[in-house]
């Protein structure tokens, strides 16, 4: 079973599971997807199209059960965190009329699409639930 996190950049996302790279199965926001899987040693790689997680193998002898979570890098708090920061930043600048205080509210921007578009690999992740 693999359920999606509650988080806000997930609920963007067109999430999708694929298993051995032939068998395709959409995440949805709250309901978790069961996948029977007949072969020994099934891949299994998460993606929203753009952005992927390593390939992981499950192995097992006999009829097992796996529980898995989808999430993403940036949650609910380090969004919040962000916006604080740029907001904090934009205003102090705003105010006093230092230009490098706004120059500074950029740096939540630069740091989440730094992480959204060069590191596609780690910006959604799958762990055990």
């Amino acid at each position: 079973m693999i359920a999606r996190e509650n988080q806000v950049l997930l609920s963007f996302l067109k999430v999708r599971v694929i298993v051995n790279s032939r068998e395709i199965f959409p995440l949805l926001n709250d309901q978790p997807v069961i996948i029977a899987v007949e072969d020994d040693h099934p891949k299994i790689v998460v993606t929203d199209g753009y952005h992927f997680t390593p390939p992981l193998e499950l192995e097992y002898h006999e009829p097992s059960y796996y529980h898995f979570k989808v999430t993403c890098l940036f949650d609910d708090l380090k969004l919040l965190g962000g916006f604080f920061i740029l907001a904090l930043f934009y205003l102090l600048g705003f105010f006093t009329g230092i230009f490098i205080l706004k120059l500074f509210s950029f740096l939540p921007f630069l740091w989440f699409f730094i992480f959204y578009f060069i590191n596609r690999k780690e910006f959604i992740r799958i762990s055990r639930g």
